[in-house]
């Protein structure tokens, strides 16, 4: 008889009745796992520096692979950290009032004239408003380029794509995510990628910069209630044959909007229309 056979036997005492397994259920609740959310957000063992617990409204460590999902007040400030140096945040953003608003990388790069997205950055809407903007970046590799891997590609490159195996694609855990929100395959648009970075080179190719290493982070702050969607999967581009990817750390506290007094506010015509835009939107629905 196999180790495994015998501790099955032995262990089916613990839930052989309706009690029994009750009670070994309510045994595990004290157990935690290296990846999960913290509830409380207080309990986080990764409170960044500065931040009161007391101020945390989410608090959580994707795990490689993982994804997870959430609706922000106006105003929250997001930390996404890094602390392996193999995280790959792919982002998604929608306005949570109206969820046919949602991220538009193109307008993104093209209102503030960058195409390399970090602090001061702001993340816009297809109707021209500022969903959320970077304020705070210590790592400056990311990608607003190149999107997330599919279930094609992974099967190419991996050999498998499930979603519940070892190597799922991005797409298929973003339409996870977003089927926890009533939302389809059609209202997935192109994701940015925080912590693994892509320069365009002259002749218009894509190279790969990979990770700033290590503890960096970046932060965001929510111009609008704001659902986010997102993916801990390997870059597209990464060159490595493995799946690798490490843990990704969020938390998320109270904070305020971009308002007149920020220098990002009129940093150019362009943007001080998207963040009016923002405060027109959110006024009128009494935010």
């Amino acid at each position: 008889m196999s180790s495994i056979a015998a501790r099955s036997i032995a262990e089916s005492h613990l839930t052989d009745s309706v009690s029994a397994s009750r009670a070994d259920a309510r045994s595990q609740v004290a157990l935690t796992s290296e990846f999960m959310p913290y509830r409380p957000a207080a309990t986080s063992p990764y409170i960044p520096h500065g931040v009161s617990a007391d101020a945390l409204t989410w608090a959580e460590t994707v795990a490689p692979g993982g994804y997870t999902h959430r609706v922000v007040a106006r105003g929250t400030r997001i930390r996404f950290d890094d602390p392996t140096g193999l995280a790959c945040a792919n982002v998604i953003l929608y306005n949570a009032l109206e969820t046919t608003e949602r991220l538009n990388v193109a307008d993104t790069v093209k209102i503030p004239w960058q195409a390399y997205v970090g602090a001061g950055h702001p993340l816009l809407s297809g109707d021209g408003r500022v969903l959320a903007t970077i304020v705070a970046d210590t790592s400056s590799h990311h990608d607003a380029f190149c999107g997330t891997t599919t279930d094609d590609f992974n099967i190419v490159k991996y050999g498998d794509a499930a979603p519940e195996g070892a190597t799922p694609s991005g797409r298929s855990r973003f339409l996870l995510a977003a089927a926890k929100h009533g939302l389809t395959g059609r209202d997935l648009a192109p994701s940015v990628a925080f912590f693994q970075g892509v320069r365009v080179e002259e002749d218009g190719g894509f190279t790969f910069t990979g990770s700033a290493g290590a503890g960096t982070y970046i932060e965001l702050i929510a111009e609008l209630p704001v659902l986010i969607l997102v993916v801990n999967v390997p870059h597209p581009l990464d060159p490595s044959d493995d799946y690798e990817v490490g843990p990704l750390r969020i938390h998320a506290w109270r904070a305020e909007p971009t308002g007149p007094a920020d220098d990002r506010f009129t940093a150019t015509s362009e943007l001080h229309r998207a963040y009016l835009n923002s405060i027109d939107y959110a006024e009128a629905r009494g935010l």
